[in-house]
């Protein structure tokens, strides 16, 4: 990121120029175009870019504040992002930021002297199978020693491309074996034959009735069915209808779309265009997260190599279908995740919840009718089509069918991501990552927005069902081994620190409810907790839980409140 503030006017008009006919809905998009060229957003290149995009200058800088990846004051031209969620705090995330901070000579979120460099603390980059994980300019970086920090601070070496295990590799079975971008080797292992096959030989009713068929559900945590999103959304009233892949995938422990999205671009952008397909709509949006940026130049590549050879744009396959997809990054915000705030951050706001009802099917991105699912559950969509809801049912259980992807993380001997059947005992998916080093402790299951298990419960069957009757959620497959030895205080400080930072303010039991959340668990992680305090706690949850305007607020509660009912003891005692 370059620091330099001398004026290019002619750069900053060819992209207002190119930027302004989009008008709001260009806003974020314009903002980290003139960034990348100045450095930073100062004030008069703001007045610029409110005056070609007419939007109100007081909401250009209540957008720019409200994203932590865009600066409106001079940063270093490298910034070194060190992630510090629970899984890298648990492997030293917190060592590696003090020493990069100590070997450049700089504190956090502070430009070096030279101006080369500036050290950032990071909630979560979704790197948490190569804890921790540090993202230096654009190269993410895999297992940062703290006690080396020249090696991966002055010559990063790019984390592996991650390959999925597990039986059967439905959803997973081309990453780690073809070129990402290879749009030859993508068809010759099969894919588009699910594209193909909805537009030569499906109406889109019969699209949506295949998709209902096979019981497919939201994979991000909601579990709502796909094919009634579907059908709701096709039948909606509007002169245009819109696809979104939800890919800001920033849940703590959850990364196995980053895996879909740089192992298999083709997959997710052809898992759009059928789902364009079956509700009518031309036009998609695959809102990146922008921790992602590999992630985003993979795709960004796949997208112009599909538009080339007939698979996206005007009459695909000759169908006289036509479907277009714009890659949209995210700006830093966990909360972009929820689908509404996602909405408005596509329309050049700050990314806040709406109030539901209505729902996205009926007035979604733009006010239209919208179809919003994250990438694994559109590439399952994918695979149904191509091979028929009988052959989705033939796996998994019969509440949930099909295959799942599950992310591995923490004290486990290969963290990484694991497809297997619906109903899987937890035991075999640790025994899959190569068993849990050293003793059982806990495992948190959903992510930073889920719950405990312990490891009395290795016999429970992953699937929605089996997890509901033990009062768990399977979220979006976050599966975190704690072993024993671990100070889970000082996990659940984390959590309570991830979703401090993270909540956006709206509603004022979220606003409140996660900072005095944090406040008591850092009396707790210190042993300062008095009973009050933990009665508190308890309270704070609850309220969060039935009172909060979103998921985020609803779930910011859940892993303590799950720790405190299973380990009362840790918050006024000491360890379990």
């Amino acid at each position: 990121m370059a620091q330099s503030t001398a004026p290019n006017l002619g750069a900053l008009e060819a992209i207002l120029d190119r930027r302004a006919p989009g008008g709001r809905s260009e806003l974020i998009p314009t903002l980290f175009d003139v960034q990348r060229l100045y450095g930073h957003l100062s004030p008069d290149v703001l007045e610029a870019i409110g005056r070609r995009l007419r939007v109100p200058l007081a909401e250009i800088h209540g957008v720019v504040e409200f994203y932590t990846m865009l600066y409106a004051r001079p940063t270093g031209r490298t910034i070194v992002r060190v992630c510090t969620s629970p899984m890298c705090a648990q492997a030293g995330g917190q060592a590696a930021l003090e020493a990069a901070c100590g070997y450049l000579g700089v504190v956090t979120d502070q430009a070096s002297a030279d101006g080369q460099f500036q050290v950032e603390r990071v909630e979560c980059l979704g790197l948490c199978d190569h804890a921790p994980a540090a993202l230096v300019g654009d190269t993410p970086v895999a297992h940062v020693d703290p006690k080396r920090p020249q090696e991966w601070v002055l010559r990063p070496r790019e984390a592996p491309l991650g390959v999925i295990a597990g039986e059967p590799r439905w959803l997973s079975g081309r990453c780690g074996k073809i070129e990402p971008t290879d749009l030859e080797a993508y068809v010759a292992m099969g894919g588009y034959q699910g594209l193909a096959r909805a537009l030569g030989t499906m109406t889109p009713a019969e699209v949506v009735a295949e998709v209902k068929a096979a019981g497919l559900v939201g994979r991000g945590g909601a579990a709502f069915p796909t094919g009634a999103k579907l059908e709701m959304t096709a039948a909606a009233p509007a002169d245009e209808h819109y696809v979104v892949c939800n890919a800001d995938e920033s849940e703590p422990g959850t990364f196995k779309d980053r895996l879909l999205m740089e192992g298999d671009p083709f997959f997710v952008l052809e898992a759009m265009a059928i789902a364009g397909y079956a509700i009518g709509a031309r036009r998609g949006y695959l809102y990146v997260r922008g921790e992602y940026p590999r992630a985003q130049r993979i795709l960004h590549q796949a997208i112009e190599a599909a538009q080339r050879a007939g698979f996206l744009g005007e009459d695909i396959l000759g169908s006289g279908f036509s479907f277009w997809i714009e890659l949209r990054s995210g700006a830093g915000a966990y909360i972009c995740g929820e689908e509404t705030a996602l909405f408005d951050s596509i329309e050049g706001k700050r990314g806040f919840p709406r109030i539901k009802p209505p729902f996205p099917t009926t007035h979604g991105l733009f006010g239209k009718p919208t179809a919003i699912n994250n990438v694994e559950t559109l590439c399952a969509l994918a695979w149904i089509v191509a091979h028929g809801a009988q052959a989705y049912r033939s796996q998994g259980t019969s509440d949930s069918p099909g295959t799942k992807l599950f992310c591995l993380s923490g004290d486990v001997v290969r963290p990484g991501v694991y497809e297997v059947p619906y109903g899987t005992p937890l035991a075999d998916l640790l025994t899959l990552a190569g068993g849990v080093q050293g003793q059982l402790q806990a495992v948190l299951l959903g992510g930073a927005a889920g719950a405990f298990a312990g490891p009395d419960q290795l016999d429970l069957p992953m699937s929605f069902e089996g997890l509901r009757q033990a009062g768990l959620p399977l979220g979006s497959g976050v599966v975190m081994a704690i072993r024993a030895g671990r100070d889970l205080r000082q996990t659940l400080l984390s959590l309570a620190h991830f979703f401090a930072h993270e909540s956006c303010g709206k509603c004022f039991p979220c606003r409140l409810g996660t900072q005095r959340q944090l406040e008591i668990m850092e009396k707790v992680a210190h042993g300062r907790a008095s009973p009050g305090d933990v009665a508190a706690l308890e309270d704070i949850g609850y309220a969060m839980t039935s009172a909060s305007l979103c998921g985020l607020g609803m779930t910011a509660g859940g892993a303590i409140l799950s720790a405190l009912a299973r380990w009362p003891e840790i918050f006024t005692d000491g360890r379990a």
